[in-house]
C-alpha cells in the first residue's frame, strides 16, 4: 500500500504536467493562427480596390470615396467614429461645425470636411448623420456606413483612408475634447515640419517638399495626462488600479514617449496617416497603442499635446473592455515581435 501512495502523486503530477503542456501548445497554436489570419486579411485589404462610396441624400447620387493616396483637396479632414451615438453626436457636431465655419469665413484657405463613420449603429445615428449632410452639403460633410459593427479602430481607419485633408484629425463623437484645441495640435505639427525642413534643407527631396505640408510625416496626440491627479482623486479605487495596470502594460508594449495613448483626439499629416492607417491591423480598443508602436517603427515624429477634456456620460468602456484591451496588447507584441505582421513603408 505504501508503494501505491508514493507512485500516485507522481502519476498525477505527470498527468497534470502533460495537460498543462497540451493546453499551452493549444493556446500558442490558436494565437499563431489568429495572428496569421489577421495578417492575411490585412494583406487582402491593402491590395483590394475600394468600391466604397458616400450617399448624397440631396441628389440621391453615390459619390465615390477618395483615397489617402490621392493628392489633398482640403486643408483638414475630421474623422468621427460613431456607434449608437444619436443622442451625443448632434451637440458635438454643431459645436464642431460652428467652429469650422467661423475659421473658414475668416480664412478662405481653411477648407474642411467632416466624415462621420457609422460603425453599424442600431439606433438613429445614421439618420442624424444624413441630416447634417443635407444641411452642410456632401462636399463638407460625409457619412460612411460600415453596415455592421467592426470597432472604433476600423471606423477611424476607413475614415482616414477615404479623406481629402492635408491634416487629418480623429475625434470622438461625444465632444469630450474642446474642438478649438485642434489649433494646439495644428501648431505643434507646423513647428515639427519647420524643424524637418531646416534639418534637411540641403537635400533635393526636401527642396521639393518645402511648400507641401501633406508630404511630411508628423503625428500629434492630444493628451489628458495633465489631468491624471484630478482623475485619480475622483475615480473609484478599483478603476484607478485597472488604469494603472493598463498603463504599465501599454508601456511594456509600445515603450515610453506617449503618456496618454487612449485620448481620442489625434492629428496626422496626410503622409503620416497614409503610412499608419495602411498598416494598422487592430480594429477595436488598442489601435491607438498600435499607432504609437508603428510611429516608432516607421520613424514618424510624435508630439504629445495637453488638451481640454471633460467626461461625458455614456462611456462604452466596461470591465470586459479592459480584458479585450489586454488581449489586443498581447497581439501587438506577438504579431510584430514574431514578424507575423509585416510593416509596409
Amino acid at each position: 500500500m505504501g508503494g501505491w501512495t508514493e507512485i500516485l502523486p507522481v502519476s498525477l503530477l505527470l498527468l497534470l504536467s502533460s495537460l498543462l503542456l497540451i493546453v499551452a501548445l493549444s493556446v500558442a497554436v490558436f494565437l499563431f493562427e489568429f495572428l496569421r489570419k489577421i495578417g492575411c486579411k490585412h494583406s487582402l485589404e491593402r491590395s483590394a480596390t475600394s468600391d466604397a462610396f458616400f450617399e448624397d441624400p440631396n441628389s440621391l447620387k453615390k459619390v465615390p470615396c477618395p483615397s489617402i493616396f490621392d493628392p489633398a483637396e482640403k486643408y483638414i479632414s475630421l474623422i468621427i467614429p460613431a456607434f449608437n451615438e444619436e443622442h451625443r453626436l448632434p451637440g458635438a457636431l454643431i459645436e464642431t461645425l460652428n467652429y469650422l465655419q467661423q475659421r473658414s469665413a475668416s480664412n478662405k484657405s481653411f477648407t474642411y470636411e467632416v466624415i462621420v463613420v457609422d460603425d453599424g449603429s442600431s439606433d438613429k445615428t445614421l439618420k442624424v448623420g444624413f441630416e447634417f449632410v443635407r444641411k452642410y452639403n456632401i462636399d463638407n460633410f460625409r457619412v460612411i456606413c460600415l453596415g455592421q459593427n467592426q470597432g472604433k479602430g476600423e471606423a477611424i481607419r476607413k475614415g482616414m483612408l477615404h479623406s481629402r485633408g492635408e491634416l487629418l484629425l480623429m475625434l470622438d463623437a461625444d465632444g469630450a475634447t474642446k474642438i478649438t484645441d485642434l489649433e494646439k495640435l495644428e501648431s505643434q505639427i507646423f513647428e515639427s515640419v519647420e524643424k524637418l525642413k531646416r534639418c534637411n534643407v540641403s537635400s533635393a527631396t526636401t527642396t521639393r517638399l518645402i511648400g507641401n505640408l501633406s508630404d511630411y510625416e508628423v503625428a500629434a496626440f492630444g493628451s489628458r495626462a495633465h489631468l491624471e491627479k484630478q482623475a485619480l482623486a475622483t475615480r473609484k479605487w478599483y478603476r484607478n488600479f485597472l488604469m494603472k495596470g493598463f498603463h504599465l502594460v501599454v508601456l511594456l508594449t509600445a515603450g515610453p514617449g506617449i503618456r496618454d495613448t487612449q485620448c481620442g483626439f489625434k492629428m496626422f499629416t496626410r503622409a503620416a496617416a497614409r503610412k499608419l492607417f495602411t498598416n494598422v491591423r487592430l480594429k477595436r480598443w488598442c489601435f491607438d497603442v498600435e499607432i504609437v508602436y508603428l510611429c516608432k517603427r516607421l520613424g514618424i515624429p510624435m508630439i504629445e499635446v495637453s488638451v481640454t477634456w471633460s467626461e461625458i456620460p455614456g462611456s462604452k468602456v466596461r470591465l470586459t473592455s479592459i480584458i479585450h484591451m489586454l488581449f489586443e496588447l498581447l497581439l501587438i507584441r506577438l504579431g510584430y515581435g514574431l514578424g507575423i505582421w509585416k510593416i509596409y513603408s
